[in-house]
């Protein structure tokens, strides 16, 4: 295993075909491996960490996968996953106010604008939504259009409405 390069391992989850990727003890991808979206953040990832991907798994790609399975089996609400989030100050923004998005709760775009304190900038926050690199552990899906329509997702919306279905069911009591 060589720690210069992304280690990479596919994922079945219920809703699709995830990619985990991990470089040093830090999780730094679970991505869609819908072709579209997955070229688009595989490029932004190379670019920035100069680095290419392998094949091969790791103590982190282990230990997301085995929280991920507890996630889709409703025993898991929050990720302890230690995560490299690689993207501009502003994404990087963007995504940690998406893990403060409680289990089970949606907000819209324009709620998420508002909360950063830069309501006038709803289309640069969906725009680092999209970038998000790390589907489910930052939750994303949990972002919704302000009419409470599902809008886009890397996943698919088919995937989106899964997810939140699999966490608005009332399983903790």
């Amino acid at each position: 295993m060589n720690i210069e390069n992304i280690h990479i391992q596919h994922y079945q989850s219920p809703c699709g075909d995830l990619i985990l990727g991990s470089l040093g003890n830090k999780l730094c991808l679970c991505d869609w491996a819908t072709e579209k979206h997955h070229t688009l953040v595989d490029n932004r990832l190379r670019r920035l960490l100069r680095l290419d991907y392998e094949e091969s798994t790791s103590e982190v790609i282990m230990e997301a996968s085995r929280q991920l399975d507890e996630y889709f089996r409703r025993e898991r609400t929050t990720f302890e996953v230690p995560l490299l989030l690689v993207g501009t100050e502003f994404q990087k923004q963007v995504w940690q106010r998406l893990r403060e998005i409680p289990y089970g709760t949606t907000l819209s775009y324009a709620d998420l604008a508002r909360q950063l304190g830069i309501p006038s900038a709803i289309r640069a926050v969906a725009n680092a939504n999209g970038a998000n690199a790390l589907s489910i552990l930052v939750p994303c899906h949990r972002v919704i259009g302000s009419n409470h329509s599902l809008t886009g997702y890397a996943g698919g919306l088919a995937a989106k409405k899964f997810l939140l279905a699999l966490e608005s069911a009332d399983l903790f009591r």
